[in-house]
């Protein structure tokens, strides 16, 4: 009941500030954010409400594909792939065939806004369930890739479902596409995520990170960048809220072993909340 209560008023307050903050649109005027937006809860019923409502095909458990099927594709001004580390590079392609080996790091003061929020919301609505300390990666992640295709066989939507083994809570249900936003210089990742009734989209900027690395950024300088996109239907439009504090970096590179490593960072208000540490390592077969 409490919890209930207080995610309550979490919403009223997100709501509110997406009101307060956010600039009305037609779907029309902002193509390259318009993306799904979910129903009271999400899970994993978002892909087929999404798939209905576009007309497209899904495939569960698909066999082949990736989160960036084709890597070249977002090269531009500032970034070329051809730099980027071959393994890196296969899996954004075949991320299918990779499993993830996860820690998570929390900080103080932070981490207290990141309890409230997951506890009192993300559990209630099934998505963006953040681990909050070691044990709940300590069971490791499920890793799915979602294909929602066009009836032409195209992919619209790469869906990547992740889920607590621990506790089945579901951390990422996840719509990838390649965009380029009217302030990027080239093609940039882009992520929605559906949340009741709007959704919450992520443009980042793809960049080389050292003679091999790669590195994904949503720190953008104003409205139409890269960045973090709270959006909330209002009637027949989009309220959409630029969250310009809250960043996020990917940091992908390979170690002394051989193996491939990300770092992602997410910070808000320039204090650090969340590290997730990854170690990606292809599937063995059977």
């Amino acid at each position: 009941m409490l919890n209930r209560l207080v995610g309550a008023i979490g919403e009223w307050f997100i709501y509110g500030l997406i009101r307060v903050f956010g600039r009305r649109h037609i779907a029309e005027e902002i193509p390259w954010l318009v993306g799904p937006l979910g129903g009271p809860t999400i899970g994993d019923r978002a892909y087929e409400e999404t798939a209905r409502a576009e007309g497209l095909t899904i495939v569960r458990n698909a066999a082949q594909g990736g989160l960036i099927p084709r890597f070249d594709e977002i090269g531009g001004v500032s970034f070329d792939p051809a730099r980027v580390h071959p393994k890196i590079r296969d899996f954004y392609e075949n991320t299918c065939a990779y499993r993830l080996d996860t820690w998570a790091t929390t900080y103080f003061p932070a981490r207290l806004a990141l309890w409230a929020l997951v506890t009192a919301i993300s559990r209630r609505v099934d998505q963006l369930n953040f681990p909050l300390d070691g044990l709940d990666t300590a069971y490791g992640m499920t890793s799915e890739i979602i294909l929602l295709l066009k009836p032409d066989g195209a992919i619209r939507y790469t869906g990547w479902f992740r889920k607590l083994q621990r506790d089945g809570r579901v951390i990422y249900t996840g719509f990838y596409t390649t965009e380029s936003p009217p302030g990027a210089d080239g093609p940039c990742v882009k992520v929605v995520f559906p949340m009741p009734d709007g959704n919450a989209t992520v443009i980042l900027r793809p960049g080389n990170d050292g003679d091999s690395g790669f590195r994904l950024e949503s720190a953008g300088r104003c409205f139409g960048d890269v960045g973090f996109y709270r959006v909330q239907r209002s009637g027949d439009a989009l309220r959409v809220w630029l969250v310009s504090t809250l960043r996020e970096t990917f940091r992908l590179y390979v170690d002394a072993e051989n193996a491939v490593r990300c770092e992602h960072d997410i910070r808000f208000l320039g204090l650090q909340v969340l590290t997730l540490h990854y170690r990606i390592s292809p599937r063995v077969a059977g």
